[in-house]
């Protein structure tokens, strides 16, 4: 939902201020400058110094020295509890989000007349944002002060003597902090399980019924004669939607059989597009054969990186994710010699058999569809119980037997080739690949894919991919279509928390078209 609300402020700021870059004036008495050893220093930077430590200060005494505070933290540790105390949690986490939108706008006051107003700087600051409180540690506040000032130095040192570092510095000094402390500078261990559950238990796996078999068959069938009764354009698209769905099924797998949330996951994907288009490239290699190496790389890609991820868990983990897909983003946009940097690697083209628009459509849904029925399969199979096993009760499954870390590296690992053979019929169909696909915003619309799907549900995730796809090619037509694509996203989410394929489900069981658990029991 809150993806959705960023949407609806990017284009309500364009239609009230337009696209150009807005600059604040400085505030009365601080246009000078104040000479510091010898170097000039701006009073404004001065007054900023002063005043966030004052802002941190009060922070710390509401949460720590107040009864809302201790309200915040004993529902943060237990909601359950809190709720039969009567505490109104809706009330109180609507004051935390209001407190922390309040000061996000001050923050964003305070820096308009150093670095201005632009339509992007929301998605620019966000992964600062999430790293400073990772390194910190998740619920120290001091930890999140230090965090911001190292990185702030560090910042300053890569301007001046590697400029080319200060792209993933930050990323660089997340991963060796979280290797030597897994929890953050100043943040304690999370035990799993120790919030409480919220929400609707999860429902047990079971394979699709004659219904849902049938459903799935004919909607097999029909995109199986598309081309006989459509157009050219609807097959390129329907084409890039089955990829998007493979790409979102491999994230949905990780996420919701193993609760292993990814920041990254574009990393593979972006990964087996490059894997294939450098093998093209350099080696001339068929596509036949780089369809084969595509997945198989972005695996030994995700060997490495689970095995330095899985160290960590929850936050920790999903931004290690991430800062290994910044890591891989800054190569391709900084080897240029080798990847093509900005401009990317183009004239990657299927073979001669496939050129043919109609002929690639049934091999990218041969895979994709192989691919995403791969996924469901290993859900059913014990591998997927135990996965499951590891996600909700970690030590009761360590003492049975089962070696968590392994089963999540090896879901780590398949989800990524899944990706990789994503990215591989990616660059074949369009004919190029630019770094962007790499990008972070890439792995967020996956990851906001599996939600409107539905995490809880075998189907969520190709079922939110073809919805988002689908959704966003027809709404870029319109000027604004972030606004309409945002309120979209929300109204769905609000009307159906369980996800598309959640709240479908519990249509057709109210109207007796599926049967509820107790009927099935």
């Amino acid at each position: 939902a809150t993806f959705g609300v960023i949407l609806v402020i990017q284009d309500l700021t364009l239609m009230i201020w337009g696209p150009q870059d807005l600059l604040g004036p400085r505030a009365p008495g601080l246009k000078g400058i104040i000479r510091i050893m010898g170097e000039p220093v701006p009073q404004y930077d001065i007054a900023l110094i002063v005043i966030t430590p004052f802002v941190a200060i009060g922070l710390w005494y509401l949460i720590t020295r107040t009864r809302v505070g201790t309200l915040v933290r004993a529902a943060t540790q237990d909601r359950e509890m809190v709720g039969a105390l009567g505490v109104n949690q809706s009330w109180l986490f609507t004051g935390v989000f209001f407190l922390g939108c309040a000061l996000a706008g001050l923050g964003g006051a305070l820096q308009l007349p150093k670095g201005g107003a632009d339509l992007l700087m929301d998605f620019s600051i966000l992964g600062a944002v999430f790293v400073v409180v990772v390194i910190g540690g998740m619920g120290s506040l001091p930890g999140a002060y230090l965090a911001a000032v190292i990185i702030s130095i560090l910042n300053v040192f890569g301007v001046t003597y590697a400029p080319q570092s200060t792209l993933v510095l930050m990323f660089v000094v997340m991963v060796v902090v979280l290797m030597i402390r897994p929890f953050g500078l100043m943040g304690k261990e999370e035990v799993a399980g120790e919030h409480g559950q919220t929400g609707e238990p999860e429902r047990p796996i079971k394979p699709a019924g004659p219904r849902m078999r049938l459903l799935v068959t004919a909607l097999l069938v029909i995109l199986a004669l598309l081309p006989f009764y459509t157009g050219n354009f609807a097959v390129v698209l329907v084409t890039d939607i089955m990829i998007f769905c493979l790409f979102a099924a491999s994230l949905h797998f990780m996420l919701g059989q193993g609760g292993l949330v990814s920041f990254g996951h574009a990393a593979f994907f972006g990964g087996g597009a490059y894997a294939a288009a450098l093998l093209v490239t350099y080696a001339n290699t068929p596509m036949e054969l780089a369809l084969v190496l595509a997945p198989i790389c972005a695996g030994l890609a995700a060997i490495v990186i689970g095995w330095v991820c899985l160290r960590s868990t929850g936050v920790y983990f999903a931004m290690l994710t991430l800062a290994f897909g910044q890591l891989l983003w800054s190569l391709a946009f900084q080897w240029g010699d080798v990847t093509g940097g900005d401009d990317g690697l183009v004239n990657i083209w299927p073979s001669a058999w496939a050129s043919d628009n109609t002929v690639y459509y049934y091999l990218a849904f041969a895979l994709c569809v192989g691919g995403i029925l791969l996924l469901r399969q290993a859900a059913h199979a014990p591998f997927g119980y135990a996965l499951r096993a590891a996600r909700d009760s970690p030590r009761q499954a360590e003492a049975t037997g089962i070696n968590t870390k392994r089963i999540q590296w090896v879901a780590f690992t398949f989800a990524g080739a899944m990706a990789g053979l994503a990215g591989g019929l990616f660059v074949f169909s369009k004919g190029s690949i630019f770094p962007n696909e790499l990008e972070t915003a890439r792995s967020f619309d996956a990851l906001i894919v599996v939600f409107l799907g539905g995490v809880k549900t075998l189907s969520g995730g190709w079922v939110g991919g073809a919805f988002f796809e689908g959704a966003k090619d027809y709404l870029t037509r319109f000027e604004y279509w972030r606004l309409t694509l945002g309120l979209l996203i929300i109204f769905v989410v609000i009307l159906g928390p369980e996800g598309i394929v959640g709240s479908l489900r519990k249509a057709g069981e109210r109207f007796g078209l599926l049967k509820t658990p107790e009927d099935a029991t």
